[in-house]
């Protein structure tokens, strides 16, 4: 899934419009569709109130933004070979069945 599609779930899920949605995440509502939609990627800083606002795991929010969060940048910093291998043995069955 998308950042934007799991955004959208979760405002449906809610019950809320993304006009009522905006004020409450300080967000104009216009840029909140551009998200949904996928032409826009929001700074992480919007995706912590997003999170917030949903009660949702932040760094699952900032993966789908293509952002990292810090500590696994460090591991992938610190230990590559091994997060690399560990990654493509745990996923990469995963993928290859999905693009079949």
């Amino acid at each position: 899934m998308s950042l934007g599609e799991v955004l959208r779930t979760l405002r449906k899920n809610k019950g809320v419009s993304i006009k009522v949605m905006a004020p409450e995440v300080c967000i104009d509502h216009t840029y909140i569709s551009k998200i949904e939609n996928g032409y826009v990627i929001p700074s992480t800083e919007v995706v912590e109130r997003l999170a917030v606002y949903f009660n949702y795991d932040k760094d699952e929010l900032l993966i789908l933004s293509d952002h990292i969060p810090d500590d696994i940048k460090e591991i992938l910093r610190t230990r590559p070979r091994e997060a690399l291998d560990f990654l493509r043995e745990h996923f990469s069955k995963e993928l290859k069945d999905r693009s079949s």
